[in-house]
């Protein structure tokens, strides 16, 4: 049996399944980000504070992948998505009924832990199941389906609550997540080239070790920590300066900004299908150039002119995530999953330090302050990108 090719009926199936995990994983995950501002007045914490219903999510998130992608090598890649989809829809359901702050966070946790059956573990289904030839456009489709579920969470908490509130708008997230579960189930193709392997911990110990003596994978995973850092510092504290003076937005409308989303769709499909063609190494720099662009235009008053940014900004993270994320699935040769949990690893991890740490930032700096800790993040990444060029072309398997 051929592996998955561009074209054909199976290829779009698990396209448009993995669409679907990647767009419930990426709602549920973000849907508090634009009630940051009301759960400091309710609960009445501070910016930083309100920002750990996210930051504690990422984190256990994080954690909780080095181990989901393990059993998924011998309990199969299918079974353990659809399962975290599923319990990550009830979990959200749940959430919305948090009497205190303290019981949010700990459902948030929760929901951490459940959440990384599916990033995970499809980045190693996509890399095992799809033609190599086919890999950077089916990487860019499932981060697509990311970029979209993160749009459409925000957007659909922030208008909810404006006419309900912000439980009802998390009810509904969880309502909506269930019914595209059962569809990621049904459309997922099986695997077919998965050999099931017996859980031992010191082959996993020594498969993570064998990663993070790679200098190559060292270089992107600390490039995925960087990118996650400051698109979640970015998207954390621009609802405080839109709904504060002079704007004073409403929830609502700040909701609707994150529209700009789209533009990540777009990006890293295109992006992706542009390195299979011009080579990741200068595609990976002309992301964080854009990035770069669109963070420094959203210091300027002008609102038009800050959400023209913010899209930009957002266009060159998903294309920047793309190739970096579909770099690591070619450099690993062996334990994959594995290879692509560190790599999630590192990016969540970088949600969780980089995204609190901007509230120290607002609090004392204000926006400039902010893009100020988000530039300095940014420029880390050139050397790195500079040192993984360095690294044999043969080696990596790419230009």
């Amino acid at each position: 049996m051929s592996k998955l090719q561009q074209g054909t009926t199976a290829f779009r199936k698990a396209n448009f399944a993995l669409f679907a995990g990647g767009f419930i994983t990426f709602s549920i995950l973000y849907d508090v980000q634009p009630l940051m501002p009301i759960f400091t007045k309710e609960f009445n914490v501070t910016a930083a504070t309100g920002s750990l219903t996210l930051s504690v999510t990422t984190f256990a998130l994080a954690v909780a992948m080095l181990f989901t992608s393990s059993l998924s090598e011998a309990w199969g890649r299918k079974p353990i998505m659809a399962a975290s989809l599923f319990l990550s829809s009830l979990i959200v359901i749940l959430t919305a009924f948090s009497p205190t702050f303290g019981s949010l966070i700990s459902f948030r946790i929760l929901q951490g832990i459940v959440l990384a059956g599916l990033p995970a573990i499809a980045m190693a289904y996509l890399s095992e199941e799809v033609d190599p030839k086919s890999l950077g456009i089916a990487m860019g489709i499932y981060i697509s389906g990311n970029s979209i579920g993160g749009m459409a969470g925000r957007i659909i908490t922030g208008s909810v609550t404006d006419l309900f509130s912000w439980r009802v708008a998390m009810g509904s997230i969880g309502v909506i997540s269930l019914v595209l579960s059962l569809w990621f189930w049904f459309y997922l193709p099986s695997s077919s080239y998965f050999t099931p392997k017996s859980l031992k911990l010191n082959t996993l110990v020594k498969s993570m070790v064998g990663h993070l003596k790679d200098p190559a994978l060292l270089c992107l995973f600390a490039i995925a920590f960087i990118l996650m850092g400051s698109f979640v510092t970015l998207y954390n504290y621009i609802g405080f300066e839109l709904m504060a003076p002079p704007y004073q937005l409403s929830q609502t409308i700040v909701g609707w900004i994150f529209i700009v989303y789209i533009t990540g769709t777009f990006s890293s499909t295109w992006m992706g299908r542009l390195s299979d063609t011009l080579g990741r190494r200068k595609v990976l720099w002309l992301g964080l150039v854009i990035m770069l662009t669109g963070a420094a235009l959203t210091l300027v008053e002008p609102l038009v002119l800050k959400i023209i940014g913010i899209a930009i900004f957002t266009f060159g993270f998903f294309g920047s995530h793309s190739i970096a994320s579909s770099w690591v699935g070619r450099r690993a040769q062996t334990a994959k999953a594995q290879a692509s949990s560190l790599y999630l690893f590192f990016y969540y991890f970088g949600s969780s330090t980089a995204g609190t740490a901007g509230g120290f930032f607002w609090s004392n700096f204000g926006w400039g302050g902010v893009i100020g800790f988000i530039i300095c993040l940014l420029l880390l990444a050139f050397p790195l990108s500079i040192k993984l060029s360095s690294v044999p072309v043969k080696n990596l398997q790419t230009k």
